[in-house]
């Protein structure tokens, strides 16, 4: 009877290690996909890329809470899974969007399309070294590194090369602004509510880029809202809190 206990043991520990390990496979596949949609933006497959940055969020979207789930730092402790994160992220959610935007012509020809282009990857080198790019209370600081996001709008509403240069100007300054942004997955204030309406998103991204070039008009205007919202709630936040120091300050 206690050998059998001792063999369930091992089974169970071999089986939370193939489990943990599976799930880092599963991150690392974004890599994958990231060189697939770099081969469709190379290749003027906008659409084909754009689909491809989506099931990378979904992976993204997901291996977090399954990694906390499956305690993943515990049953493999010598494997740093937030590096691995990390690289995954900046391919998907900065590389190869950049990518996209300079090979389908939203950018600048010539030198001053690459000049641009820089911008968002040396703004997002930096903030992802940064200690404090993720709060102690679970939220992102700084614009974070949406760059996906940036592509996905520029292209289904068609936005020129001059506007596209703006949006990313803005954005790579916003990087080093240190107004708390929500994160969807962690921030515990209205967890369920930003969770559903992340996903929300997703789908309506879905439905956008089925529709494109010529997107269904709610889809897309419900998938702004959420932009909306996003922005708002992450502003009020972070003057919400700025004003209570300065209150408790004076106090």
């Amino acid at each position: 009877m206690a050998r059998h206990g001792r063999s369930t043991g091992v089974r169970t520990s071999r089986g939370w290690k193939a489990a943990g390990w599976a799930l880092h496979v599963y991150t690392a596949c974004g890599a994958v996909l990231a060189l697939l949609a770099t081969v469709a933006a190379f290749s003027g497959e906008v659409r084909t890329a754009l689909w491809i940055l989506l099931a990378a969020m979904v992976i993204d979207g997901t291996d977090g809470m399954l990694a906390r789930w499956l305690k993943v730092s515990t049953t493999i402790p010598g494997f740093d899974g937030a590096r691995l994160d990390d690289i995954v992220d900046y391919l998907t959610y900065v590389f190869v969007p950049v990518v996209l935007l300079l090979t389908s012509g939203h950018l600048p020809a010539g030198a001053w399309g690459l000049v641009v282009a820089a911008l968002p990857l040396l703004a997002s080198c930096i903030q992802f070294c940064r200690t404090d790019a993720k709060t102690e209370d679970h939220y992102f600081l700084g614009f974070p590194s949406y760059w996906n996001v940036v592509a996905f709008y520029v292209v289904v509403l068609g936005l020129g090369p001059a506007v596209t240069t703006a949006i990313l100007v803005v954005c790579a300054v916003l990087v080093f602004v240190p107004v708390k942004y929500l994160y969807p997955s962690r921030t515990p204030k209205q967890r369920v509510l930003n969770l559903s309406l992340a996903g929300m998103w997703l789908v309506l991204y879905a439905v956008v880029l089925a529709t494109e070039p010529r997107p269904y008009p709610l889809a897309l205007a419900l998938s702004l809202a959420y932009l909306g919202y996003y922005l708002v709630a992450s502003v009020l936040l972070t003057s919400v809190e700025r004003f209570r120091r300065v209150r408790s300050a004076a106090a």
